[in-house]
């Protein structure tokens, strides 16, 4: 079955992040089925500033406002299977955490817990504090998987941008999905 993929933007510095995400989904559009974007008001700001363009609403995905809880990944039933929230900011990861729903992007990932399906919450902020801890150990014993935005270099990049990308292939490889990305110890690379 082809993946049934919901983005959710939150606005935690890190707009690149989710740029270079859906960069990287389109071309693997041949692994999904429906791709799905949720973003939040202050992530459209976030991206305005960090990236100096409104590109977000540009890719060949479904929209939905946060606020529009008929959308298909409100309910298990639509079988979204997978679910990244990057950048997630602490404040979503605190309401995720405690099964707050109070918007569309924490009713999805309350759903994709539910239904035991993948949560991947690339976490942005630094430094953490015991409550940020507490929750990413909450989510985690829930069946999300928290992937910090902690770049690799074993690649050793040399723009802004490989940096990032190191992030992202960690995501799409969390995620299941099969992507050409650095490995290492492999020839070739």
């Amino acid at each position: 079955m082809p993946n049934k993929i919901l983005l959710a933007i939150t606005g935690a510095s890190g707009a690149l992040y989710a740029k270079l995400l859906l960069d990287k989904l389109t071309t693997l559009q041949h692994q999904w089925q429906e791709l799905s974007i949720v973003m939040s008001n202050n992530a459209k700001e976030i991206w305005k500033t960090e990236l100096g363009n409104e590109s977000y609403n540009s890719y060949p995905a479904r929209y939905f406002d946060k606020y529009d809880f008929n959308a298909p990944f409100a309910s298990g039933s639509a079988k979204y299977n997978i679910m990244v929230v990057a950048p997630c900011s602490m404040g979503t990861l605190g309401r995720i955490a405690a099964g707050v729903s109070d918007d569309l992007i924490t009713r999805a990932a309350d759903v994709i817990l539910k239904e035991r399906r993948k949560l991947i919450l690339m976490l942005r902020d630094t430094p953490y504090n015991l409550i940020h801890i507490q929750n990413m150990e909450k989510v985690t014993l829930a069946g999300g998987i928290i992937c910090p935005a902690t770049p690799s270099f074993y690649s050793k990049p040399a723009t802004i941008e490989a940096v990032a990308v190191t992030v992202v292939d960690r995501i799409l490889d969390l995620a299941g999905l099969d992507i050409s990305s650095f490995r290492w110890g492999i020839e070739g690379k």
